[in-house]
């Protein structure tokens, strides 16, 4: 009988984890899917000891054989011979058995990788690579079935399966990830991930990676959906640890696995099997855990579903509503190196008197450490009334402290964000340190935008909705009309609200600006950065040793100029309030970045900004 029949008529037992298996019992820890062409009689062993053990159902080692994927070993031209010489180990190690045994082609999910070349992937290139690996698996005429594995988000999965369905009618296994039990990370619960896919045309639905047998046995429970819908599941083998050498290793029990066989069963599961950390050890237990092969009927109790609630702080974004008719004054502030904070607090005080709408707050800018900028936005908001747009960066946190860190704002109402990538670690007090990068600044705004919706960080409910407005970074000093259009765009795309830029100096950088954004039909808040300049030695550091800030000829004569006249301050003031009459005639965001903390210089400035709201530019 075919795999359709099959599964018509019981539960199938599916093998375990290659990867993890390769790695931790074969010492290999390289392109896995490589091994197909250098070590096939370990790959054929592996595929054996499943079938040994019982397994009904085996799955080719091609988890990663995309051309996206193998091109961090330099392997992406290999596509072709990998898959298929990983069928041709998994045949021949099919017709070592003693039960009827089916042949899966796996093709897993790319949008849990970290890897840039990845994340960066087209829609079109992500189709190509998948239609490679797809047309390089079914040209071999062995398979019984795909299997789609490992995805994060659903609409990576749905696109995969319609493409899939279009080059083949062998039945389509397709399986999510999710990092908390019944919801996807984007906060699709499970039912309806399931609902959708079946609508697809998938032919089973079901889930493996990330979580055990216990949380992903949660995870089929209560299941509103049609009964005729068949289910998968492939629990990783427990949680998993770091041995004495800092490596990853899983060592849960296979009897674990024994005892959960039966109840996967009774949950109206057709496929039962394992993922990371899984052997064939596994495998034998879940065949030893099944009281009967019969198929059980599933059993829906759905549970009430939460919708978070929206709770916006009074006053919350009145900038950005300011912005849209007005001249508006944001004024950056770097946050103490010391604890003797009470000239930082009483200068914000004082650019609040004189009609800042609010203050940017630095993450360690140029990698040096300072008082933590949540901190000091929190003191600015809940003391004195001032509104913070505190610099998140990419560069401190890794994924889960970027998380954390958000949350924490929001507790705090604080719900103005500037996402950056920060600068490199290695320029700053401590060249030792590294730089993290979980996320480009891009992701993180995407990520931010996230809680908008209730959703946390696993997709669970957060039990209520943020109300975050996120700023992105640009540098129109490097100023491409194509390139730089494309990147706005992109930002947007995220869900960046308004952007800030980096300090200007050539009012025709702005032009340029202003007129590839109505070109483009790019409707966006825009606060351009000014920085006073304070000496001929300051404008010459800025311009020769700042990445992303030049200096026009013209600008960097004044500021010489004025060394030999003595009036450095005067003529650098004099500047800004010269840009800042040109940006005025384009946008109405100004963004004073304020210059060794010099808080009388800025007022000045910013009181010239709120004096164009009472005599309007001509």
């Amino acid at each position: 009988m075919d795999l359709r029949q099959a599964l018509q008529r019981r539960v199938l037992v599916a093998d375990g984890a290659m990867g993890t298996l390769l790695y931790g019992n074969y010492g290999i820890a390289s392109a896995f899917e490589a091994l197909n062409l250098t070590h096939p009689d370990t790959i054929r062993r592996v595929h054996e000891s499943y079938i040994s053990a019982g397994a009904d159902l085996i799955q080719t080692n091609t988890y990663a054989a995309n051309r996206l994927k193998l091109a961090r070993y330099d392997l992406q031209d290999q596509v072709t011979a990998i898959n298929q010489a990983a069928v041709k180990l998994a045949v021949q190690a099919r017709q070592t058995a003693d039960h009827p045994v089916y042949l899966l082609g796996t093709i897993g999910g790319l949008a849990g990788d970290t890897e840039q070349r990845v994340q960066q992937a087209t829609p079109a290139e992500i189709e190509a690579s998948l239609t490679e690996q797809l047309t390089a698996l079914l040209a071999t005429k062995q398979l019984d079935g795909i299997l789609l594995e490992t995805y994060y988000e659903l609409p990576e999965l749905l696109a995969a399966l319609k493409l899939v369905k279009a080059h083949t009618t062998l039945p389509v296994i397709t399986n999510v990830s999710m990092l908390a039990p019944g919801v996807l990370r984007d906060g699709t619960t499970f039912a309806d991930a399931i609902i959708q896919l079946a609508a697809a045309g998938a032919d089973v639905i079901g889930a493996n990676c990330r979580l055990g047998p216990y949380y992903l046995a949660q995870s089929f429970e209560h299941l509103a959906i049609p009964a005729t819908v068949k289910l998968a599941v492939y629990p990783n083998s427990g949680l998993p640890g770091t041995d004495t050498d800092g490596q990853v290793v899983y060592d849960g029990d296979p009897s674990y696995f024994q005892d959960y066989a039966e109840r996967f069963r009774q949950l109206g599961l057709n496929i039962i099997g394992g993922c990371c950390g899984t052997t064939p050890l596994h495998t034998a237990a879940l065949v030893r855990g099944l009281t009967s092969r019969t198929l059980v009927a599933q059993t829906v109790q759905p549970q009430p579903r939460q919708t978070p609630t929206l709770t916006p702080t009074l006053g919350q974004h009145l900038f950005l509503q300011k912005v849209a008719t007005q001249k508006t004054a944001l004024v950056e502030l770097d946050p103490p190196k010391d604890f003797e904070t009470q000239k930082f607090f009483k200068g914000a005080q004082r650019l609040k008197a004189a009609g800042v709408d609010g203050i940017t707050l630095s993450d360690n800018s140029l990698a040096s450490v300072r008082i933590a900028n949540t901190t000091i936005a929190a003191q600015l908001k809940l003391t004195y009334g001032i509104t913070p747009i505190v610099h998140l960066t990419t560069r401190d946190h890794n994924l889960i402290g970027l998380q954390s860190e958000i949350m924490g704002l929001h507790s705090l109402g604080i719900e103005d964000i500037l996402a950056v990538t920060g600068d490199p670690a290695k320029l700053g007090d401590f060249p030792g340190a590294t730089s993290v990068g979980d996320v480009r600044s891009v992701e993180l705004i995407k990520l931010i935008k996230q809680f908008n919706s209730g959703i946390g960080p696993t997709g669970k409910s957060l039990k209520q909705a943020t109300d975050f407005r996120v700023a992105a970074a640009f540098n129109p000093n490097a100023y491409r009309t194509t390139v730089s259009t494309k990147s706005i765009a992109r930002k947007l795309s995220y869900g960046c609200d308004y952007l800030i830029t980096q300090p200007v100096f050539d009012i025709q950088n702005v032009i340029a600006l202003a007129e590839a954004l109505k070109a483009d039909h790019l409707h966006v808040p825009v606060f351009i950065g000014v920085m006073p300049l304070v000496s001929r030695r300051n404008a010459e550091f800025l311009h020769h040793e700042v990445h992303g800030i030049r200096l026009p000829a013209t600008v960097l004569d004044r500021m010489a100029q004025a060394e030999q006249d003595g009036n450095e301050r005067a003529v650098g003031i004099q500047i800004a309030k010269e840009l800042i009459d040109g940006i005025c005639k384009y946008f109405n965001g100004v963004h004073l970045v304020t210059p060794f903390n010099r808080f009388k210089t800025v007022i000045e400035l910013a009181e010239y900004v709120q004096q164009k709201n009472l005599t309007p530019t001509a």
